[in-house]
């Protein structure tokens, strides 16, 4: 059986990879890169000796120009021929033209990579265009030969909604680094502690995220205003740290509730040792598609996640267990009582949730597939 080789174009910068979209595609390069040969071609604005396992062309324009560049068949005709590629992948369904095009000179297996339902995410943030977009995205779905749903709930949405073939359809979670609880939560929990104040009878609840994105802004003001004067007139002692980067001037730093438990930490370089440290991460969230990568990592490094409804989609309830509460969008007041009870009761995540959610195993599968997966027919 011959042995997959992938070319794929990733349409916006990935590298260095710091938020979670970056993270999705470019940890999962890594990857899979691992087990099959890789070339990626993306935007000039990356910086390609970031990649690891894998190879990346930084030869797409910055401009927006990019997205219609009919003279990108030629290039990507071309890399198919040199590197004996076996199949394009696509991430996102934006390049589907292109990779229809492709496909029609070549004898190549066209693979979509998808992050969410696109036509979706634009309809929630008030797109007059989606419309339009979900017909495209619809048609970029069926005419490929395999599409990776980013979900068990995006694959189900797209077969049931958008009639796409079952048999053709994954689910490629976001995944994590991580193949267990970490040994050195011990000794994160004590370097958190000294940096911020905290003793070591406090709980330690957590929330980060891009703050000057509306989503994380309005999470972080239920946070305020709805959850912590609930945990105030309770006896167990904790502190909030909020993490992120572009927190708006009207929050001032979050210096009127210093006195309320809130610690603002800012932007953090290293993430990990935050989640390692904390027993609860906070996710509130009451807007925006896909999943939400951060409460996957939350899960992964140990911590309980409290989620809105909007905030849990898409991830996997049986394997995250008793990691995951889900509370109904807005109830604040049993978000509020569900905080408290995780205070007192706390268990480990589970080896279930490693084995769905660890990227090694999420390559083993994309491999099996690549491999099985070739020259189907294309679904009208």
């Amino acid at each position: 059986m011959t042995e997959p080789r992938v070319v794929s174009i990733v349409p916006y910068k990935i590298l260095p990879a710091r938020l979670g979209g970056e993270k999705g595609i470019a940890v999962f390069n890594e990857y899979v890169g691992e087990r099959v040969p890789l070339l990626a071609i993306s935007t000039k604005n990356n910086d390609v000796s970031a990649t690891k396992n894998y190879k990346m062309l930084n030869w797409l324009s910055n401009s927006r120009v990019r997205y219609v560049n009919i003279f990108l068949v030629l290039t990507i005709r071309k890399l198919i021929k040199q590197h004996n590629a076996t199949h394009f992948l696509i991430e996102h369904p934006y390049y589907g033209w292109l990779a229809w095009l492709v496909k029609k000179s070549t004898n190549i297996t066209w693979v979509v990579h998808s992050h969410n339902i696109e036509f979706e995410r634009s309809k929630s943030i008030g797109r007059w265009w989606w419309k339009g977009l979900k017909l495209y995205e619809q048609w970029v779905y069926k005419q490929s030969d395999i599409n990776f749903f980013i979900s068990e709930d995006d694959r189900s949405f797209a077969i049931e909604e958008l009639e796409i073939n079952s048999a053709k359809s994954f689910a490629i979670t976001y995944g994590v680094e991580i193949a267990g609880i970490p040994a050195d939560i011990p000794q994160a929990r004590k370097i958190i502690a000294e940096k911020h104040d905290i003793r070591s009878d406090e709980k330690i609840l957590l929330f980060n995220g891009a703050l000057y994105h509306h989503t994380n802004y309005e999470a972080l003001q239920v946070i305020l205003d709805k959850i912590n004067p609930v945990l105030l007139a309770q006896a167990i002692p904790y502190k909030i740290l909020v993490c992120g980067k572009g927190l708006p001037a009207f929050f001032n730093e979050l210096k009127p509730y210093k006195d309320k438990n809130i610690i603002y930490a800012g932007f953090v370089d290293d993430i990990s040792i935050y989640f390692k440290a904390t027993d609860i991460f906070l996710n509130p969230i009451l807007s925006g598609g896909g999943v939400k990568t951060k409460a996957i990592e939350a899960i992964a490094y140990n911590c309980t996640v409290i989620s809105s409804t909007i905030g849990a989609l898409g991830l996997v309830r049986s394997v995250c267990r008793d990691k995951l509460h889900i509370v109904a969008d807005e109830d604040w007041a049993t978000f509020a009582e569900l905080v408290k009870k995780a205070m007192i009761v706390n268990s480990d995540t589970a080896t279930a949730f490693y084995d769905y959610y660890y990227w090694g195993n999420i390559a083993v599968k994309v491999d099996t597939i690549l491999t099985n997966k070739k020259g189907r027919s294309v679904d009208a």
